[in-house]
């Protein structure tokens, strides 16, 4: 998308193909024209299947459509509140007029714009639950008091950092609700081009159409991963792109990898690419080699910063690529959609798109490895909304998963293997330290996913304070290690009901009778509630399938279609059911039901 024109973006964007998709409403509250960007976010909506329909308050009218209400502008069916609140607009002083303030009036104008930022957000949220994106104030390219300004701590950059810092804090606070650094968009592409003092004058339209793209990116980044898009593989080729020259051809030593020109920029990107699997990113080979070379140079290199250890797949041979990706899709347990394919071929990358256009591709530059790194690094694919300890630890997981495939070859029944394993489950109610996970699971997960219903971290802390709500989730524990929390649960209490508003588990665990325990588990919980029937809701989406008799399977029956909703029931008034007699140990909280202490935030 970068290297569009805002002609092509626009006529990138088709009305027939944006009129059936799902509406994406984003609102725009603003003290400057920012109008222009809207191209910008309609054509990465659509990238992910979505239409944005962007809103926009009145210019410089945040305070009273925030605190006054707009129920046109924000109400419960917006997704996302985009805040676009620039200093120059909104203190003068503090922004153009620093130089001749007194201590004491510079103190006194930070307090009022914190103030209205604390009113503004606290407006923006009694509206709405949507995401809110809140742009932070840009730092100035030439603070007040010049050379002079960096030399003290009560200078003009240091007060609009303190600003910042301020804003960080109270959307921190607010749940569902994210700092966006302009900074580092003014940072990537440069104040000259950042800029356009023009228009600022003649229209209060301060930023260039390429800022205003580079900002769409960034807001997309959060609004991608808020929406379940954020991908969670990235496969490789080898050759060229994780080190310079042939390894079939140019041998161990000839081929350039290392910490000086010219493999300076192959060691750089690698490093990257192993700062993405510490996110959690799981990495992958795809690479026309033979297989023994390459693994040669994984063992041998003395400045490999990759290792064998950190691939959890690899197709390397002579094979269509778009074939090996769909292999290692299946291996690995995931959608294709899931996988970023990095390639420094043409006829490779044009063929994997379309072949395999579920795949993203990262077309590297063609002017060099030296830009590789901050190609992988600027794409956004692997933004999530937070990092977890499971993210972390992915590495590993998978790791202990080859482990497990390879024991259950010597097993001729899989009950006999799930034994084997020595599974623990542990379910519990959310809790402070469990919320960011499970939030993010309701985010990333998309195979086994009833509904597919998205949750922010305030979501779910709204509904584990519920009276009529509980939110439960499933650790699993084996012989090979901890799988952290892979599954999540969110009832609601209807008169006599429990109905099932989502149900899903990671796809790493799939296949070992963990979502029978889990139902079963939720499904006595109900019982214990005393509720009369289980109520399933299943949402199909295009990569859910898998789950779309889930409910059949396990005595549902389907009571109702419509709207692309089904809804199955099960009576619990002669509920009998017991979960399968291979797990070592189920820890769940069923014992103290009656005395359960709740989630409360700050407890």
């Amino acid at each position: 998308m970068n290297r569009l024109s805002y002609a092509q973006v626009i006529g990138g964007l088709d009305a027939e193909q944006l009129a059936v998709l799902p509406r994406l409403k984003i609102a725009i509250l603003r003290n400057v024209v920012v109008e222009p960007i809207v191209p910008y976010l309609r054509r990465l909506a659509q990238g992910i299947g979505f239409n944005a329909e962007a809103r926009f308050g009145g210019y410089d009218n945040v305070y009273q459509e925030a605190v006054g209400g707009e129920a046109g502008l924000l109400n419960p069916e917006t997704d996302c509140a985009l805040v676009f609140l620039r200093l120059e607009t909104l203190s003068w002083d503090l922004s153009r007029n620093f130089a001749s303030l007194k201590p004491a009036e510079i103190e006194a104008e930070v307090e009022r714009v914190k103030e209205f930022i604390v009113a503004a957000q606290a407006g923006i949220r009694r509206q709405t639950q949507a995401m809110i994106l809140w742009c932070g104030f840009e730092l100035p390219v030439y603070p007040a008091l010049g050379i002079a300004e960096r030399q003290r701590d009560n200078g003009q950059t240091a007060v609009i950092e303190e600003l910042n810092r301020f804003l960080r804090a109270i959307l921190g606070r607010q749940g569902n609700a994210y700092f966006v650094d302009l900074n580092l968009c003014l940072a990537r592409i440069g104040a000259r081009n950042f800029y356009d003092q023009r228009y600022w004058h003649i229209a209060k339209a301060p930023y260039s159409r390429e800022a205003l793209r580079e900002v769409a990116d960034e807001v997309f980044k959060y609004i991608r991963a808020m929406k379940g898009h954020s991908k969670k593989c990235l496969t490789l080729d080898c050759d060229n792109v994780l080190w310079g020259g042939t390894i079939g051809e140019d041998g161990l030593s000839g081929i350039k990898l290392g910490k000086t020109h010219p493999g300076s920029a192959y060691y750089e990107f690698q490093q990257e690419v192993l700062n993405l699997r510490h996110r959690g990113v799981i990495l992958a080979l795809c690479s026309k080699n033979n297989e023994e070379d390459v693994w040669e140079v994984f063992r041998d290199h003395p400045d490999m910063v990759l290792r064998r250890e950190h691939i959890a797949a690899a197709r390397i041979n002579w094979r269509d690529k778009a074939d090996n990706l769909r292999e290692i899709a299946a291996e690995l347990n995931l959608g294709l959609d899931s996988l970023v394919f990095v390639d420094d071929s043409d006829f490779e990358v044009n063929l994997i798109r379309s072949l395999a256009p579920e795949v993203e591709v990262i077309e590297l530059p063609k002017d060099g490895a030296i830009a590789y790194r901050e190609a992988l690094a600027a794409c956004g694919y692997f933004d999530t909304l937070t990092i977890t300890r499971e993210d972390a630890e992915r590495g590993v997981m998978y790791q202990a998963e080859a482990f497990r495939k390879q024991m259950q070859r010597q097993y001729q029944d899989l009950e006999s293997y799930y034994a084997s394993l020595e599974m623990a489950l542990e379910i519990r109610l959310a809790d402070e330290f469990s919320i960011p996970r499970i939030s993010q699971l309701t985010q990333k997960t998309n195979q086994f996913n009833l509904t597919t219903r998205r949750y922010s971290d305030a979501d779910i802390e709204r509904l584990a304070e519920g009276e009529d709500t509980e939110v439960v989730y499933l650790r699993l524990r084996d012989r090979f290690g901890d799988s952290g929390i892979v599954g999540v649960c969110v009832l609601r209490y209807e008169s006599e009901r429990a109905v099932f508003d989502n149900f899903l588990l990671s796809c790493r665990v799939l296949g070992r009778g963990v979502e029978d325990a889990f139902l079963t588990q939720c499904l006595k919980r109900a019982v214990l509630r005393q509720c009369e029937a289980a109520i399933g809701e299943y949402y199909p989406t295009a990569k859910n399938n898998q789950v779309k008799d889930f409910y059949l399977r396990h005595g549902f029956e389907l009571v109702a279609e419509g709207d692309g909703l089904r809804r199955f029931k099960l009576g619990l008034t002669t509920f009998a059911r017991s979960e399968p007699p291979y797990f070592q140990r189920i820890d769940s909280e069923l014992g103290t039901f009656c005395n359960r202490v709740r989630y409360r935030k700050g407890s």
